[in-house]
Formats: C-alpha cells, structure tokens, sequence
C-alpha cells in the first residue's frame, strides 16, 4: 500500500522540487509547488558597517546561529581590512553558537566558543544560555534572514542593556499575490491534505502574510485539525511551534526523502518520531 494514496501535498520549497515530488509520487500523493522561500540578499556595507561599530562600543557577548553567517562576517571583515580587529573583539567577549556547523566555522577561525547548542535549535540554545547572567551587558546576536523574536526576547528579559542584531542576509519575502493565493487554497478551497516546509524562512514568510490578512488563527486551526505540517528537520519544526502550530511531522534523520516518509507514515497512524504536540 503507498502511505499517501489519495494525498494532495503542498511543497514550500524552492530547490529540489522535481526531486521531493517524485517522491511524493511515487507514495501515491499528487502535489504542488507553491514556494515561500523568496530571495535572500547580502548587505555588504550595512554588514561592514555593523561590524566596525561593534569595534567601538563593549561588547560582551557574540551568539551565533548559522555557520554561513559567520564565513560571511569574517569575508565582509576581511574585504574591510579589519578581520583580525574582529577577531580580537571576540577574544575579548565571549561567544555562544547554535548548531554544529555554526561551532565548525568559529572553530576554523580559532575561536573558542564559551556555549554551544548542537541541536541546532533555538531553544535548546536558550536552554544552554539560561545560566548566564546577561545584566547590564551587550550582545550581539548573528541571525540569517530574519530577526528571531524569541532570543532576542529571551535575552532582554535577563536584562541585557543592548541586543543587536545582525543580518549578514537579508530575507525577502516571496510575492504578495502567490501567498495571498496560497493561503486561500489552504483555507478557502481545503485544497491540501500536507504542507512540507524545507526552511524556516518559508514557514515565516506563509505566517507573516496570514496575519497581516487576519489570516492567522484560521491558518493554525486548519494545521491542527486538518492539514499536516512537516518539517524537514528540527530549525523549520522550531519556526512553526514558535507560530503556534501544535502539530508538526518531522523525521529524526534531517534529510527531505525522510520527511516525505515520515508524513507517510504518520498519515496510515504508524511511529510519528518528531510529532511536536
């Protein structure tokens, strides 16, 4: 039997959609691509500029959460002629990473990271960070794309004096009109059975845009009861419970031939091993 017989499935992607639909097809599910990944961009300058302020003002803590962040902050450095300043300024502070290829960036460059989360999670980094008395100090936090509301939030309510983040890319989202679409063929038409999110960024872009529609509410109440999410891995299953969603399917094995099966099998009732509940 195909676990997903008679399942119509929506890809948030944008890369390898031939490939993760052909898998879906082959579960016996039909699909469509409808991606809400939008661009990502660097700002080269504003990253140069960032980084030579910090040079001037006590900074106490770095926390970084992508290992790409950190390759581009020391390129953009490098390309200003201050990286070894922006070394030193590290040494000087202490430094926090989320994620194991966030710790294998630091560590090329010779940076000793005081805390480090591997799940590379938001939370379990906040959970690692809980000990730490952040009163009255500075902190830049190293994001990719967006801002993440609930570190710099933690952190404000340690009493940090300063939280600054930094973007080295910045995200656009998709187009208004094709989420505006998607949107209503979840809601309005119940058109998917399963939504399979890749990014965290997708997952951000559909939620930003059902709010700012007064879409929100529905949308949660449709993936509770309805329509699954699955997530590729535990960041994008992060950024869903983080909007609210209380079901998420998501594989132990973080690859996107693994979610498909996961979905698979969590729709015929079988062992469901990242169901966020």
């Amino acid at each position: 039997m195909k676990n997903l017989e008679g399942k119509h499935v929506a890809l948030t992607a944008s890369r390898k959609t031939d490939e993760m639909q052909t898998l879906l097809h082959k579960q016996g599910a039909t699909s469509d691509v409808r991606s809400m990944q939008g661009t990502v961009k660097q700002e080269k300058e504003m990253v140069i500029q960032a980084i030579r302020q910090a040079m001037v003002e006590r900074v106490d803590w770095f926390i970084f959460t992508t290992g790409i962040g950190v390759t581009t902050l020391m390129e953009r450095a490098d390309e200003a002629g201050i990286a070894d300043e922006f070394l030193g300024e590290m040494e000087f502070a202490r430094v926090a990473a989320r994620g194991y290829k966030t710790v294998a960036a630091l560590k090329k460059m010779d940076v000793d990271v005081a805390i480090r989360s591997d799940d590379g999670t938001t939370a379990g980094l906040i959970e690692q960070l809980k000990e730490v008395h952040f009163s009255d100090k500075h902190v830049i936090v190293q994001q990719y794309g967006l801002p993440s509301p609930m570190l710099e939030r933690f952190l404000e309510e340690k009493g940090a004096s300063a939280v600054t983040t930094w973007l080295p890319y910045i995200h656009e989202a998709p187009e208004q009109e094709a989420v505006d679409r998607f949107i209503r063929e979840l809601i309005e038409e119940n058109k998917y059975d399963a939504v399979c999110f890749t990014t965290g960024l997708q997952v951000k872009s559909l939620f930003h845009r059902a709010k700012d529609n007064g879409n929100h509410k529905q949308l949660l109440n449709l993936l509770e009861n309805k329509t699954i999410a699955a997530a590729v891995g535990k960041v994008t299953a992060e950024a869903l419970v983080e909007e609210g969603v209380g079901r998420v399917v998501t594989p132990s094995t973080e690859r996107m031939g693994a979610m498909i099966v996961e979905l698979g099998r969590y729709v015929n009732g079988g062992e469901d091993n990242g169901t966020v509940v």
